[in-house]
């Protein structure tokens, strides 16, 4: 083998050892450290409370109800979303006004139970300026919009649960 093609090998194979050695590591600072998804937040109890309230809606309304297969009336709704967390709570919307800590209604969040006039009448805040409740007789647990019906002009309070 001539001197000249022999000294081009031997580089050729020099070079090929070098980038063969450095490839993995030159990836593995292209690729950085494993990346991790952020941990999710762990939902809140009135998070949990209003998820489980929305599996009641379609549910019909019945007085002194206070489960999916009698249904519910609106303290009942409430009475068992908390309940299913092993949160116990008054069937009863006045009682209901008397527990956790109020909220002004600019800071509500989901979960927390909502008041309307004459304290007859409650519903559980879902996030997004709306909430599930059971309205009256013939009708359905529902979401409504706060600000878009009249339940919003009539909202006289709020709390927030707190175990």
């Amino acid at each position: 083998m001539p001197p000249r093609f022999r000294s081009r090998l031997l580089a050729f194979a020099l070079t090929a050892i070098v980038f063969a050695c450095l490839a993995p590591v030159a990836s593995a600072r292209l690729d950085g450290p494993p990346r991790r998804e952020p941990p999710k937040p762990v939902p809140t109890l009135g998070q949990r409370a209003a998820t489980v309230a929305l599996r009641a809606v379609g549910v019909p309304y019945r007085w002194g109800g206070s489960s999916p297969t009698s249904g519910f009336d609106c303290s009942g709704l409430v009475y068992w979303a908390y309940g299913r967390l092993g949160i116990s709570v008054p069937h009863s919307s006045y009682a209901l006004y008397g527990l956790g800590r109020n909220v002004p209604r600019s800071r509500l969040k989901p979960g927390d139970v909502l008041f309307f006039s004459g304290l007859g009448h409650v519903g559980l805040y879902i996030g997004r300026g709306r909430m599930v409740h059971a309205p009256q007789s013939g009708r359905t647990v529902e979401i409504v919009p706060l600000g878009r019906s009249h339940y919003g002009s009539r909202l006289v309070g709020a709390r927030r649960l707190v175990a």
